[in-house]
């Protein structure tokens, strides 16, 4: 289970790391000092305006925050039933390994706005969440 434990780390490291673009946009265009002041007068009926790549950074980072609870969940529940089946730890590990390379893929592809892509690599992720969990019940 050492590549899916690495795979579910980097995975909760990538969840945290998303929030960085937005933020550092809503800092640049709210300006520093409003920024640090927590939010601009008149917020949140009036606010200064979200560049949409910044929107949709936003968006993927939210995603991404209500993807991982079952990504989690499927990885604990494998280690802990399946302790010790080697061959179940290398399944899961490349399952979790294509979710991770599937989240990165579906953040760069929702912020640069790429057509097309979006939902078959999030979908690429979903399939992973599920391959684990049918591995953890077979």
């Amino acid at each position: 289970m050492t590549t899916a434990f690495h795979y579910l780390a980097l995975s909760g490291l990538l969840t945290v790391l998303l929030w960085v673009p937005y933020i550092g946009a809503r800092a640049y265009e709210w300006g520093l000092v409003t920024f640090l002041k927590n939010y601009p007068d008149g917020y949140p009926q009036s606010q200064p305006p979200q560049a949409l790549w910044a929107a949709r950074a936003q968006r993927a980072h939210l995603n991404m925050v209500e993807t991982m609870p079952a990504f989690i969940a499927v990885v604990v529940a494998a280690a802990f039933l399946k302790e010790g089946d080697m061959a179940a730890a290398e399944t899961v590990g490349k399952w979790t390994q294509l979710f991770f390379y599937a989240r990165l893929g579906h953040a760069a592809v929702y912020i640069f706005g790429i057509p097309y892509l979006r939902t078959p690599v999030y979908l690429a992720s979903w399939v992973a969440i599920l391959m684990i969990g049918f591995r953890v019940l077979s």
